[in-house]
């Protein structure tokens, strides 16, 4: 009977310019072949010069406030690694273009995880009375730091937007979001990274090497923490929320390579037909990963009105999260 964010609509927003793997494939030296097997990934979409993180926020949020009938909300959070500046953070100028000046508005920095993270804090808000409704929105634009020789990475990550509203309502009400389980391990910070551009390579009394400025990632390591991971969280939220394995109808894990989302099917006991997934269509969207796939399911009509839906997300820091509700 307490207080809860409830969901009241979703939204994307992807940039217009689509990237087939064999494009990737002639920068990388890699084949479609290749990148099909080994990530799933069929094509991408990749923001044009002169566009920012803010515009496919700004995209997204328009039609989830759209598909939730609201004009205003109280609290904006924006998910993203890849901001259209250091300073200041890129939630406040999504906030005033979408006319929501006076608004909070605020970044949450978790890497792919940072969706859920920002779904936790804004459900908090909510539940806490400080809110009344709260837009997340996931938003990356990773074409602006990998290199596009990188095979490794230039091959999985693709551009876009995905938001959510939340609503205040109550812990039985069909949308109501949570428990949540979220988590962290800063021991493997330096296995998804940028080197450069922050305090730490500014301050160190050295220059940045070239490729400090692309994000860089070792693959095997991080396929096998983040099922780990990802397989644990899913199983303590799980836990809090009273639900087994068999009443998830639909699993919808953060879009990082699809061999990933099929071993943490596996490893959840959960068929693996029931592991909604998007990423030969759209590729690692990083934050807005999760509520990109939730549009594009709703949109598909992959999720239904009373579905158990499992949530879980991992990202780099090591960060990891999960959350569950049921489909309204």
């Amino acid at each position: 009977m307490h207080r809860a964010a409830v969901l009241a609509g979703t939204g994307s927003h992807l940039p217009s310019r689509v990237v087939p793997n064999a494009e990737i494939a002639a920068a990388s030296g890699s084949s479609d072949a290749w990148i099909r097997s080994r990530t799933g990934i069929e094509r991408r979409y990749v923001a044009e010069p002169g566009t920012a993180t803010s515009d496919l926020a700004v995209g997204a949020a328009e039609r989830a406030l759209k598909a939730a009938g609201e004009s205003a909300v109280d609290a904006v959070v924006v998910a993203t690694t890849t901001p259209d500046r250091p300073c200041p953070a890129t939630a406040p100028v999504v906030a005033a273009r979408l006319g929501l000046t006076g608004a909070a508005a605020y970044d949450v920095a978790a890497v792919c995880t940072g969706f859920v993270y920002g779904l936790a804090t804004a459900a908090g808000l909510i539940a806490a009375g400080v809110a009344d409704r709260a837009l997340v929105i996931g938003a990356d634009t990773f074409s602006s730091v990998l290199d596009p020789t990188d095979r490794s990475t230039a091959a999985l990550f693709g551009d876009g937007a995905g938001a959510v509203v939340l609503r205040a309502g109550r812990t039985y009400e069909p949308g109501a979001v949570g428990p949540f389980d979220l988590g962290s391990d800063g021991e493997g910070h330096d296995l998804i990274t940028v080197r450069a551009g922050g305090s730490g390579q500014r301050l160190s009394g050295r220059a940045a090497e070239p490729g400090d400025h692309y994000f860089t990632m070792a693959g095997k390591q991080v396929f096998w923490h983040a099922v780990r991971r990802m397989a644990a969280s899913s199983r303590a939220v799980l836990a809090r929320a009273g639900w087994a394995r068999e009443d998830v109808d639909v699993l919808v894990g953060h879009q990082a390579n699809q061999r990933i989302l099929h071993r943490l099917a596996d490893e959840l006991g959960i068929p693996r037909e029931r592991c909604f997934s998007n990423i030969a269509e759209v590729g690692n969207t990083a934050a807005a990963s999760i509520p990109l796939a939730l549009d594009h399911a709703c949109a598909a009509g992959a999720l239904r009105s009373g579905d158990r839906v499992l949530l879980t997300a991992f990202g780099g820091g090591f960060t990891w999260g999960s959350s569950v509700l049921t489909w309204p």
